[in-house]
């Protein structure tokens, strides 16, 4: 009979083998609780894991609950083997899922059974290992999962392994489940950095290059395939960008291109006419006001900023912004941030500013009537538009789109073009630009008495008058009007009379009929 003092030693001592094991879960818990991916698995399962169980071969199996196949998560022996799925119902994974207790395998006998173990545990058995245990870790998730140590000595699977592998089941699924989440994430974000890299070569690809359209911008010549090249340049970074250009010459639709584009072409883009707001209303338009903030305000307005956020924002006519306007939109640009009138709070935007003008901001500053802080920061990136004028080439191309367009709209089937109106029309100043040539095909369809527009009548230019004194209105005789306006289009032509770019095609009359004009009207060579 033992003596109450043996007893009390026998119990202390399996209280601190017990503390030991308690200890042992807890380190090798802690080392599964960082391994973030497969390779930091293995050095925990080759280093502690290796040490405390002194197995030859280690496994480690999962499957999810409705799945009829299971895959190998971990093979010790054969870390790199390519991923295979195997039948839940073989006699291997089977019966650790149907026993609470620890399975133990007999691998000489595999040879024997109607279904023969998987191919992992027939390289294993080749190799000379004679025993395998299993064991059926706790439920997790809906995953059913065992793992299977193999020995070439079955005494070294001890009843101490045993209860330090079920203390760490639950740790074990958890760590491979995080790292199988951690390779689904990261598959994921390689896939969505391929989509975003063929996306983005698609549209490089698709950008038309010397052709009669541009995201909506007709005109071929090359004073628009510079433009265009701005365009596709700036389009894919937030940078603001500053469009100028006479008034009719497309400055909206440049920044529509820009904006379809952009990174951001999925998101809204908001248009404000700086033009076209009264003065005391356009902070509130442009920041938003909140309930109460002055008479009038009745409810919280939403500014145009924060209505594009994530987006862009078009600010038209920039160059009528009341100047003491220009200092709060220097601080939206510069901080990112906006204060609604009313408001005590700063909001935090990240719309990308697009900007355009037809005065010259120079000038404007020069004058004292724009900051000259704000416009250094609109004028990031700049682009110039060029007046019709300057690209005669684009004007038959244009009289055409819009003949196209507006025929349609009117329902009259018009052809085209005489060769007289034409020449007229490549002559023509066009002050109002791209938006006077639509206006002047338009009307012209609704006078055409045929299938091709004949006639086309075109406005006076009016010049405004000046403070100077005298300047008083001169009448000038037809020979004096014919005369400048023959030796206006020569200019234009650089001298050249006769031939396809020649003066008297412009101006509808034979070379030799043309050369007499100019002598008769006196205009020698040195004029032009």
């Amino acid at each position: 009979m033992e003596k109450p003092a043996d007893q009390t030693a026998i119990m202390m001592n399996r209280l601190q083998e017990r503390e030991k094991e308690q200890l042992l879960i807890l380190s090798i818990c802690s080392a599964l609780a960082q391994a973030l991916n497969r390779e930091e698995f293995h050095t925990v399962a080759g280093g502690l894991l290796k040490e405390h169980f002194q197995f030859d071969d280690f496994i480690f199996a999962t499957a999810a609950e409705n799945e009829t196949v299971y895959q190998v998560f971990y093979h010790y022996s054969q870390q790199k083997a390519a991923p295979k799925s195997y039948s839940v119902n073989d006699d291997f994974f089977a019966p650790c899922m149907d026993s609470a207790d620890t399975v133990v395998f007999d691998l000489k006998a595999s040879a024997d059974k109607k279904n023969p173990f998987p191919d992992y545990i027939t390289t294993i058995a080749d190799k000379g290992f004679k025993n395998g245990v299993g064991i059926c870790l706790p439920y997790s998730k809906g995953n059913r999962e065992a793992v299977f140590l193999f020995f070439k000595n079955a005494s070294a699977f001890s009843r101490e392994a045993n209860r330090i592998i079920r203390g760490i089941g639950m740790q074990l699924s958890i760590t491979a489940r995080n790292i199988k989440l951690a390779e689904e994430y990261k598959g994921q974000i390689a896939e969505l950095q391929l989509l975003k890299k063929n996306f983005t070569e698609k549209k490089i690809q698709t950008t038309p290059v010397n052709t009669e359209s541009f995201h909506g911008i007709v005109g071929k010549s090359d004073a628009m395939q510079k433009v265009y090249a701005l365009i596709s340049q700036v389009a894919a970074s937030p940078s603001t960008v500053l469009i100028s250009g006479e008034t009719g010459t497309g400055k909206e639709l440049v920044a529509s291109a820009i904006h379809i584009l952009s990174a951001v072409t999925n998101e809204k883009m908001v248009k404000v006419n700086c033009a076209s707001i009264p003065a005391n209303l356009i902070e509130s338009e442009l920041f938003g006001h909140e309930k109460g903030a002055f008479t009038g305000a009745t409810d919280v307005r939403i500014g145009k900023f924060e209505q594009a956020a994530n987006g862009t924002i078009f600010l038209d006519e920039i160059g009528e912004l009341p100047l003491e306007l220009q200092g709060k939109l220097l601080r939206v640009l510069q901080e990112k941030e906006i204060e609604r009138i009313g408001g005590k709070n700063t909001i935090k935007i990240n719309a990308r500013v697009i900007a355009a003008t037809n005065r010259s901001l120079e000038k404007e500053v020069a004058e004292g009537r724009f900051r000259s802080d704000l416009y250094y920061r609109l004028n990031v990136y700049p682009i110039p538009l060029p007046a019709l004028r300057d690209r005669p080439e684009d004007i038959e191309i244009l009289g055409n789109f819009f003949l196209e367009k507006h025929s349609g709209k009117i329902g009259k089937k018009i052809k085209g073009f005489s060769k007289k109106v034409l020449n007229s029309m490549k002559a023509n100043a066009w002050p109002g630009n791209v938006r006077e040539l639509e206006n002047m095909v338009e009307r012209s369809i609704l006078f055409a008495k045929e299938d091709v527009i004949k006639e086309m009548t075109f406005p006076a230019v009016f010049i405004p008058e000046t403070e100077t004194p005298g300047n008083n209105f001169y009448p000038k005789t037809l020979q004096e009007v014919e005369k400048e306006h023959i030796l206006k289009v020569v200019k234009k032509c650089n001298g050249r009379i006769s031939g396809p770019q020649g003066a008297a095609v412009l101006l509808g009359l034979p070379g030799t009929t043309l050369i007499s004009k100019m002598q008769k009207l006196g205009i020698k060579k040195k004029y032009f």
